[in-house]
C-alpha cells in the first residue's frame, strides 16, 4: 500500500509536465499531421498526398531542403570533431591551453544579433577578413554573396557551439580510467592514438548522443540565415525554414506543415540510423572486450 501510495503521489508531481507535454506538444503535433493532408480552403477537406505531392515537386522546397542537409553536413560534423579534439587537449592538460576553459562557452551565450553584427563587420568585403587576405597577397573575396557566404556561416556556427560540445566530452572523458591513459604512453602512443582508441571507445555513447544533439542544432541555423539575407537570401543560402515562413506569409499553411513533417520524417529515418550504427558499435566492442 505504501508503495501504492507513493507511486500515486508521484504521478500526481508529474501531472502538471504531463498535461503541458500533451497540450502544448503532442496535441499540436498530431493536428498539424492532419492538416497536411488537407486543403488551403476556409471549408477542410482531406486531399491525400496532394501537398506532399506539390511541396517535392517545388523549386524553393528542393532547394531549400537541400540547402539544409548541406549545412547540416557541413557543420555538425566539423563542431563534433574539433570539440572532441579540444576536450582531449583540455583532459590530457596540454600546456597553454587551460585558459580556454574559461572562455569557452562566451560564444553560446551571446545573443545571436549581437553575433551577427560582428560577422558582418568581420567578413565584408572592407572587413579584417580580406585585409588579412590581401595582406598575403591574395585577392579580397565576397564572403556575403555567392557560394563563399556559406564560409561564414559555417565558421560561425562552430565557434557558437563548439564551447557546447568540448564541455559535454569534457564531462565524458572524466569517466574513462587514467589508467589506460598512463599503459597507452608506456607503450608510445601519441596523442592522436590515445584519443581513437583510449577516449573514442571509452566514451562511444556519449558520441553518439552529442552528434545527434549538433546535428539538430545545426538544423536550426535559420536566425543566423535569415539576418544575412531575409525571407528571400541568395539560392546559396536559401533554407527549408524561408519556404515554411514564405508559404505561411502567402496562407499556404498546408504546404508548409507538409515541407515541415516531410523534412521530419527524413530527420527521425537518419536519427535511426545513428541508433543502429551505434547499436552495432557497442556490440562489436563487447564481442571484442569478451574475446
Amino acid at each position: 500500500m505504501n508503495v501504492f501510495y507513493k507511486r500515486k503521489g508521484l504521478l500526481l508531481f508529474l501531472l502538471p509536465g504531463l498535461l503541458g507535454i500533451v497540450l502544448f506538444y503532442l496535441l499540436p503535433f498530431v493536428a498539424g499531421a492532419f492538416l497536411s493532408f488537407t486543403n488551403a480552403g476556409g471549408h477542410l477537406q482531406f486531399t491525400g498526398l496532394q501537398n506532399y505531392v506539390y511541396i517535392w515537386r517545388h523549386p524553393l522546397f528542393l532547394l531549400g531542403f537541400q540547402n539544409s542537409v548541406i549545412f547540416s553536413i557541413l557543420c555538425a560534423p566539423l563542431a563534433w570533431i574539433l570539440g572532441f579534439l579540444l576536450a582531449q587537449m583540455l583532459h590530457a592538460k596540454i600546456r597553454n591551453i587551460n585558459g580556454i576553459r574559461k572562455s569557452i562557452l562566451i560564444p553560446y551565450i551571446m545573443p545571436s544579433s549581437t553575433i551577427m553584427l560582428i560577422w558582418l563587420l568581420l567578413f565584408a568585403f572592407g572587413g579584417p577578413i580580406n585585409r588579412l587576405i590581401a595582406a598575403f597577397g591574395g585577392s579580397p573575396v565576397s564572403f556575403l554573396s555567392g557560394t563563399a557566404i556559406r564560409i561564414p556561416v559555417v565558421i560561425l556556427f562552430v565557434w557558437k557551439n563548439l564551447g557546447y560540445v568540448t564541455l559535454v566530452f569534457l564531462g565524458a572523458m572524466q569517466s574513462v580510467p587514467s589508467s589506460l591513459y598512463e599503459y597507452a604512453k608506456l607503450e608510445g602512443a601519441n596523442f592522436i592514438q590515445r584519443a581513437l582508441f583510449v577516449t573514442l571507445p571509452g566514451i562511444l555513447p556519449t558520441c553518439f548522443l552529442l552528434l545527434i544533439l549538433t546535428w539538430v542544432n545545426s538544423l536550426k541555423i535559420f536566425r543566423e540565415l535569415y539576418f544575412l539575407g531575409g525571407s528571400y537570401p541568395s539560392q546559396e543560402i536559401y533554407s527549408l525554414q524561408n519556404y515554411m515562413i514564405n508559404s505561411i506569409r502567402q496562407m499556404q499553411y498546408q504546404n508548409s506543415l507538409a515541407a515541415a513533417y516531410s523534412f521530419a520524417v527524413v530527420i527521425m529515418l537518419f536519427f535511426s540510423l545513428l541508433f543502429i550504427l551505434q547499436e552495432k558499435a557497442l556490440k562489436s566492442m563487447e564481442g571484442e572486450v569478451l574475446y
